[in-house]
C-alpha cells in the first residue's frame, strides 16, 4: 500500500472558498475514481491556509491507473479549469508515502 499525501496552500481567507469549489466539483469525482480517501483536513496551527488530504492505493501502478482514468473524465477537466480561474491556490505539493514496517494500516485502508 502507498498513500498520496496532498497539501494545498490557499491564499489567505480563501480556504473555505477552495473547499466549497472542491466539495461541489472534485469530491464526487475523486470518490468515484480514487476511492480510498484516508483523510481530509485543514490546518488549525502551524502553517495556516492549508488543506491536506490523503488517498490510499494498492501500488503506484494502481494510483496511476486511477488518476489517469479521472484525468480523462471531462468533468475533472472542467473542475481543473474552474479551480485555475478561481485562483484560490498558491502552492500544491504531493508526496507518496508508505507505512513504516512497524505500523499496520487501519481496516479499510
Amino acid at each position: 500500500m502507498i498513500v498520496d499525501l496532498r497539501i494545498y496552500t490557499c491564499k489567505p481567507n480563501h480556504v473555505n472558498d477552495f473547499i466549497a469549489l472542491y466539495r461541489e466539483h472534485a469530491w464526487p469525482l475523486q470518490q468515484k475514481y480514487l476511492g480510498r480517501c484516508v483523510g481530509w483536513y485543514v490546518t488549525v496551527e502551524g502553517q495556516l491556509n492549508q488543506v491536506v488530504h490523503m488517498w490510499a492505493y494498492d501500488s503506484q501502478a494502481d494510483r496511476e491507473q486511477r488518476r489517469n482514468a479521472m484525468a480523462a473524465d471531462p468533468a475533472w477537466q472542467a473542475y481543473l479549469k474552474k479551480a485555475a480561474e478561481a485562483g484560490y491556490l498558491v502552492h500544491m505539493e504531493n508526496r507518496i508515502i508508505r507505512p513504516a514496517p512497524h505500523w499496520t494500516p487501519l481496516p479499510g485502508m
